[in-house]
């Protein structure tokens, strides 16, 4: 568990119950939770004790998960903290909205506690693997650059397009062998890790936001039927 050791996750649940139970199972794992149980302390005790990963529930009093989720990111602190959602909703356009702000996974409930700790200890090495990353050299796609260094993606003299871990290293792992096709199972892979329990589905979430977020550029990355992904060269005109 020394992977995870000191880490410090702000878990956000209405729920007495079931607060109870993750504050119970991460500290198990060696964790400290911070709990919050409604918006408004959510965003407090985040700003309070700079969580490493939070875990948050859609349906809150107060301010919802989503708003939660957007006031976040839109703030440079907490603009690479991972977030997982977590949900009682079976409605995709939630979930599709939330990834959208940039939340990284998502979990429905009800969700199975070591599932829970495999999906944390999976962002986690992520966030930490992005100093790895950061060694890596720019992609230059005509006039679009993904510069892992600063984990920043522009097009042209646009200003930087947000993107979340997960989507950037998504983007990145398409961008640096135009024209390859990359199977779901091998984005998995490379985005997210074998460690945690995904669905291939979760992968064509993710793309749906790298899309949205680049606008006109979004249509080079091509859907290959059946098979996966891949991206390509050929500008929009």
């Amino acid at each position: 568990m020394d992977d995870v050791q000191k880490k410090t996750l702000l878990l956000v649940e209405d729920d007495p119950d079931l607060l109870e139970v993750l504050q119970l199972t991460f500290e198990t794992d060696g964790f400290r939770p911070v709990l919050a149980s409604d918006g408004e302390q959510a965003l407090s005790k985040a700003r309070r004790h700079a969580p490493d990963l939070i875990v948050l529930d859609l349906m809150l009093p107060k301010l919802d998960g989503l708003e939660v989720c957007r006031q976040l990111r839109a703030d440079d602190a907490f603009a690479q903290v991972p977030i997982l959602m977590l949900t009682a909703k079976s409605d995709e356009s939630d979930v599709v909205l939330g990834l959208g702000l940039g939340a990284d996974d998502y979990v429905c409930k009800p969700a199975r506690p070591r599932e829970l700790v495999a999906r944390v200890r999976g962002l986690l090495r992520r966030r930490e693997s992005r100093s790895q990353i950061s060694s890596e050299r720019k992609i230059l796609v005509g006039d679009m650059v993904i510069d892992p260094e600063r984990f920043e993606v522009r097009v042209g003299d646009g200003e930087p397009i947000q993107l979340t871990p997960t989507e950037f290293k998504l983007l990145q792992t398409l961008a640096a062998r135009p024209g390859r096709v990359f199977r779901r199972a091998e984005l998995l892979d490379g985005t997210v890790g074998t460690s945690v329990i995904v669905t291939e589905r979760n992968i064509d979430t993710h793309v749906k936001s790298v899309r949205r977020k680049l606008a006109e550029r979004g249509s080079q990355i091509e859907t290959v039927r059946g098979v996966g992904y891949r991206f390509s060269d050929r500008f929009p005109e």
